[in-house]
């Protein structure tokens, strides 16, 4: 069977795009159906979904759950730094993986795939970001949630109110300092940073890798829609319909911290009993699950944006009226060939626009100052206002959503209706940096109040850690497991510092007694003896002394009298010591509020400045 020659193919095509029937070199180079094989042949696809319209739509829920996948790792952060023991400057370098491969491939990826088929590079890009977030779920499918997750279950050592002796033993030996007691208990149970059942390298490494693979297929997905979208889009519509998209994207945060919100209120097991409460520092969330919807949704989404032609139908029919009227008609970016020569030429024109440029090293130190915070905000907000990491990642995604929304919606409106000119729009990105800038410099003003940092006051200098009081202590690593004093004003890194030596269970809840760092309130107030009152009572100091010489280092009375509140030591509480943020946590709220609020309304005008003084 003999193929069609260049004739019929042409006959063929123009049967099945009649706005390519006349004779136009560019247009009838044009590919206006369905981006991938299958739907070619489907006429209802390129009449009916094949328009400006449908890819807003598509481009701005693709948006959405792309920015998803940002915001959600940053709201899983602090899990993963405490999960796998990755300090928060190696974080600091895995999040920048993205920006690392940007860097290197953005301007050869995006003019090279510019000049091609954009949707179906989008696709592309979209499922590099699928694989981001397939590979960030690896490190917990091959490592599991971890011994010390796994210990504060019922199931595997977090026992409930059991009194069977050998498990009090074990607890004991976990939790409390018995050294000159009995050998078999002596010292709590301690790690070492570098002898943990996985170090934290290995799911650096792959987390890093992700980051590395997301960054390529975002530069191409920002690069290649807001091109597609200028050339197949009426500029007096530009501003509504890009303020449209920015808006879908706006969600995106929004809907990633309340999945990280969901999700963090599970035990990183699920199938097994915490015997803790998400409130308590030591938590681990389900992390890892988000991960796995937001990948099945991208590989989704990506197939949907590969499914839009080279060019939208209506854009064509738009330059053939517009030349019927003699009018001159730009040429799209995909109509031209690359070349090495070309995308030299095109960036001196680039450095060469001094608007361009000026607006571009704006928006870089811009998001210099403002992405690190971004990305730490949940972590930022569960230390300085003592929150827990599912109700961080809700206020952070949640509560500046409807001002960001308003902010673009607004200025998306006010672009239209009044048409300002380029310099009113300059000016007002800089009073929106100007705002942004003030917002920013006062948040280290905001926090708990001194006396509610004092009471959450923690144990972690090395000089501060060995005290008189906890010397049994002969681990210089124990596990993070905090106990906040019977007062209230204290929290210590472990029972094990806080000098305790037995525990008692009421309520199903573990209370420490004994404790030799805490004063006892009944004791202080029973003993507040004389030197000479006590004189009868040598011979007893003398034998309590001998039985404890670690409290104890002297049988003299006075000695006696200021050793013996933390000889009948006072008890402590498993978790932190509770503190009241709220009303300085409210003001922060209120603040990022109209941050977001102004920010959002700079989106629309800074990327009509960026395209609009571009050379074609």
């Amino acid at each position: 069977m003999k193929s069609p020659s260049k004739m019929q193919q042409q006959e063929q095509q123009e049967q099945q795009q009649p706005w390519l029937a006349d004779d136009d070199a560019e247009d009838a180079d044009a590919d206006t159906r369905c981006g991938i094989g299958p739907c070619k042949r489907l006429e209802f696809f390129n009449k009916y979904f094949a328009n400006k319209n449908t890819f807003i739509f598509v481009y701005g829920v693709l948006g959405c759950i792309y920015g998803s996948t940002y915001a959600y790792s940053n709201a899983t952060l602090s899990t993963i730094e405490k999960r796998f023991k990755i300090p928060s400057k190696v974080t600091g370098v895995i999040s920048v993986g993205n920006d690392i491969s940007s860097l290197f491939v953005a301007g050869l990826l995006g003019y090279y795939a510019g000049k091609g088929h954009r949707p179906r590079w989008m696709a592309v890009g979209i499922f590099c970001v699928a694989m981001f977030c397939f590979i960030t779920l690896l490190p917990h499918l091959i490592w599991g949630p971890g011994e010390d997750a796994l210990s504060l279950t019922l199931e595997q050592g977090g026992v409930g109110d059991s009194t069977d002796y050998d498990v009090q033993l074990i607890m004991k030996r976990k939790t409390l300092c018995r050294a000159g007691f009995n050998d078999s208990l002596a010292g709590a149970e301690c790690y070492s940073p570098g002898n943990t059942e996985e170090s934290g390298i290995a799911p650096a490494f792959l987390l890093f890798l992700a980051q590395f693979i997301s960054g390529i297929g975002g530069s191409l997905y920002y690069t290649l829609g807001t091109s597609y979208m200028d050339d197949n889009i009426k500029r007096s519509k530009t501003p509504a319909l890009v303020s449209v998209t920015y808006f879908m994207k706006m969600l995106g945060p929004a809907v990633g911290y309340s999945l990280a919100s969901f999700f963090l209120k599970v035990y990183i097991a699920p199938d097994l009993t915490p015997s803790i409460t998400n409130t308590d520092p030591r938590w681990l969330g389900a992390w890892w699950a988000g991960w796995a919807v937001l990948g099945s949704l991208l590989l989704f989404m990506a197939f949907l944006i590969s499914m839009f032609p080279q060019t939208m139908p209506r854009t064509i029919i738009r330059r053939r009226e517009a030349r019927a009227r003699g009018e001159q008609v730009e040429q799209s970016a995909s109509s031209e060939k690359a070349s090495l020569s070309d995308m030299i030429d095109t960036v001196k024109r680039l450095l060469k626009n001094k608007i361009y440029m000026c607006n571009t090293l704006a928006a870089i130190f811009y998001m210099f100052g403002f992405m690190p915070f971004w990305m730490y905000t949940p972590k930022y907000i569960e230390v300085q206002y003592r929150v827990s990491a599912a109700r961080a990642s809700f206020f952070t995604g949640s509560v500046g959503l409807v001002f960001s929304a308003f902010g673009i919606l607004i200025s998306g409106f006010v672009i239209t209706k009044f048409k300002p000119t380029a310099r009113c729009l300059a000016m007002w990105n800089v009073f929106v940096s100007i705002i942004a800038v003030c917002a920013t410099i006062t948040y280290p003003f905001l926090g708990c109040n001194e006396s509610d940092m004092q009471s959450r006051q923690m144990v972690l200098h090395k000089d501060e850690v060995q005290q008189a009081c906890n010397l049994n202590c002969d681990c210089d690593f124990v596990k993070y497991s905090p106990v906040c004093s019977e007062d209230g004003q204290t929290t210590f890194i472990s029972a094990c510092h806080a000098g305790c030596r037995d525990f008692a269970m009421e309520d199903n809840k573990k209370i420490f007694t004994d404790c030799s760092c805490i004063p006892s309130p009944i004791g202080a107030a029973a003993f507040q003896l004389s030197e000479d009152s006590i004189e009868v009572s040598n011979f007893s100091v003398q034998d309590l002394a001998s039985n404890n010489d670690s409290v104890l280092t002297t049988s003299t009375p006075s000695s006696f009298i200021s050793n013996l509140p933390q000889f009948l030591g006072g008890r402590a509480f498993s978790g932190p010591c509770p503190v009241d943020c709220t009303a300085m946590f409210y003001s922060y709220i209120a603040l990022v509020c109209l941050l977001k609020f102004t920010g959002a309304s700079g989106r629309t005008s800074n990327f009509l400045v960026s395209v609009r003084f571009l050379e074609r």
